[in-house]
């Protein structure tokens, strides 16, 4: 059986650049991003959320006014990006230029300093993804969750090559959906 993922990228948060880990909150600005994104949308099941608060906070809200229920998985969270959190790509251009850059060229070939690894990154997201399929076979979840994660999963149910994963364009509040099939390969809807 299939599950049906609509995936919800935070809003903007009060401060920019790898959060990674960091637990910072959403601004108003993201706030509103958010609630624009789900104005028009509606018939999921339940939402799930990264436990993060830019991404939880704003899960808890949306479930409490449509009257869903909500879970926190841990699992959902954004990659840790170890020593680069908290820094922009502008900094990072000028200590660790060589590092960005083959972190754009191929996030599976180089790990920021201390970071995860993305390939176990992947299989966090993919247990993840499993769970949720045993969980609620046939159902429309809403993920709230964060840019790597649906990075991740849009390359795949594009098939892309897995070292494009940075090339797919994910905005604050951006809503996509992808389809789970039974065998645990993702697609878009078309």
């Amino acid at each position: 059986m299939t599950l049906h993922l609509d995936l919800l990228r935070h809003g903007e948060t009060e401060i920019g650049g790898f959060r990674g880990s960091l637990d910072d909150a959403l601004t108003e600005r993201g706030w509103a991003q958010l609630q624009a994104a789900v104005a028009e949308r509606s018939g999921w099941d339940r939402i799930v959320s990264s436990p993060l608060q830019r991404c939880a906070r704003f899960a808890q809200v949306l479930a409490e006014q449509r009257g869903l229920s909500l879970s926190l998985d841990a699992d959902l969270q954004e990659l840790h990006f170890g020593a680069w959190e908290g820094l922009s790509a502008a900094q990072l251009m000028q200590t660790d230029e060589a590092g960005l850059g083959l972190f754009w060229n191929d996030p599976y070939a180089f790990t920021p300093p201390d970071g995860e690894p993305m390939l176990d990154f992947s299989a966090r997201i993919h247990a993840a993804l499993r769970r949720l399929h045993l969980q609620y076979p046939g159902e429309r979840l809403l993920l709230v969750v964060h840019g790597g994660v649906m990075r991740l999963l849009l390359a795949e149910a594009r098939g892309l090559p897995r070292e494009q994963l940075l090339h797919v364009e994910v905005a604050h509040a951006a809503l996509f959906s992808v389809v789970v099939a039974a065998d645990g390969s993702l697609s878009e809807p078309s």
